[in-house]
């Protein structure tokens, strides 16, 4: 059979466009935080990671700026030649400190991060442990190492002492999870994990891509938990609170200067933009001195939570500004979509494999800097759509 074959039989995208329920790829016109423009028309934003608000930021916008007017546009290179430069380095020395860790490592986007740490750091004798719940990105760099996948029900703390139990003695292991999941809003049990992995001599991994700038006062899950000195290594991305784009790994100098020389996606990509490097040392620079951006935020999620509820929505399990629809069902996941965005509200609907089937949704996330107008419409607009399709 031609490899193509399966390209030229694929026809799910094409149905869902002519069917007018197809939700990828949208191209906004504009993005201003809270709202967005598309075709004209003003849609306030219920579905980005951009939990603080900062990419509209008059600072963060400003250190952009000013970068490339100093560094120009590019560095075209991989930090291991040409590519390093030492607003880079200083941005890792800040985010080491923020974390509570010794060392960071910047790579040019989250996805990297995880693929370069885990593929690098097991070996054909190791073993990574993951939740079922884990990111794509997690998945990823653990099929790349060369050693055994083992994975666990979701936060199921029972079911992860079986698998830890059942590991051989020999070789390494490390357990990597999502601090913040980002599909249903919950997180990590680390005082249950923790307490595991040092009882089987296992290594522990923690993903905040989503908790950085929402949980522990904006410095993540370990943080929130009071925990940072028993999580081995803690990654991030830029890409949401940061503004930015790219992502960085924070542990102990042995561990990350390993990684530095033996993570391929670090190595042979070239390095992140200076504007993009400079916009997350805005960022930091903003979260410090606006501590009070992470309240907002905690704020706004919880009066979306309990109106979602009050209204008779499933929000799951949910504890965070992170929140789930649960609906069930592919077509009406699609239908609420269409309706929700007609009507002004962008939401994303999340059907299997990107969550358990039977738990199709819509994901919703909101900012600090959303208005109590701007929500008060959402809930208004859920309420309206919610009862039209009958869920509600």
């Amino acid at each position: 059979m031609d490899l193509f074959t399966k390209c030229y039989r694929f026809e799910d995208a094409d149905s869902a466009r002519e069917a007018g329920t197809y939700p990828y790829f949208i191209p906004l016109d504009r993005n201003e935080g809270t709202e967005v423009v598309f075709e004209g028309r003003r849609i306030i934003m219920c579905g980005s990671n951009n939990y603080l608000g900062l990419t509209t930021h008059p600072k963060v916008r400003e250190a952009a700026r000013k970068a490339i007017d100093l560094y120009g546009t590019s560095c075209t290179g991989s930090r291991f030649l040409n590519g390093n430069m030492t607003i880079i380095e200083e941005l890792e020395r800040q985010l080491a400190e923020w974390v509570g860790k010794e060392v960071a490592l910047v790579f040019s986007t989250g996805m990297q991060v995880n693929l370069g740490t885990i593929s690098s750091l097991i070996g054909k004798d190791d073993t990574v442990i993951l939740d079922k719940e884990d990111h794509a990105s997690i998945v990823d760099g653990a099929r790349l190492g060369m050693g055994k996948i083992e994975r666990y029900r979701h936060n199921d703390m029972d079911h992860l002492e079986r698998v830890l139990k059942s590991l051989p003695e020999t070789g390494g292991k490390l357990l990597v999870v999502d601090g913040l999941f980002s599909m249903e809003g919950d997180i990590a049990p680390l005082p249950e994990i923790v307490p595991l992995c040092e009882k089987y001599g296992v290594r522990l991994m923690v993903d905040d891509a989503h908790a950085m700038g929402v949980l522990g006062k904006g410095r993540g899950t370990a943080a929130h938990f009071g925990m940072t000195d028993k999580v081995d290594l803690i990654m991030s991305t830029f890409s949401k609170s940061f503004a930015s784009i790219g992502g960085f790994v924070a542990g102990d100098y042995a561990v990350i200067d390993y990684v530095k020389h033996h993570a391929r996606s670090l190595i042979f990509s070239a390095s992140i933009p200076p504007a993009n490097t400079a916009t997350v040392l805005a960022a930091l620079q903003v979260m410090r001195e606006e501590p009070g951006m992470v309240d907002a935020l905690e704020a706004n999620g919880n009066f979306m939570r309990e109106g979602l509820k009050s209204l008779g929505f499933d929000t799951g399990h949910s504890v965070t500004p992170i929140i789930p629809i649960i609906i069930g069902d592919n077509d009406l996941t699609f239908k609420m979509w269409r309706d929700l965005f007609d009507a002004g509200v962008f939401v994303n609907p999340v059907i299997s494999p990107a969550t358990a089937p039977g738990r199709q949704l819509l994901r919703t996330s909101y900012m600090a800097t959303h208005t109590r107008a701007q929500l008060e419409r959402v809930l208004e607009t859920f309420a309206k759509v919610g009862r039209a399709n009958g869920l509600i």
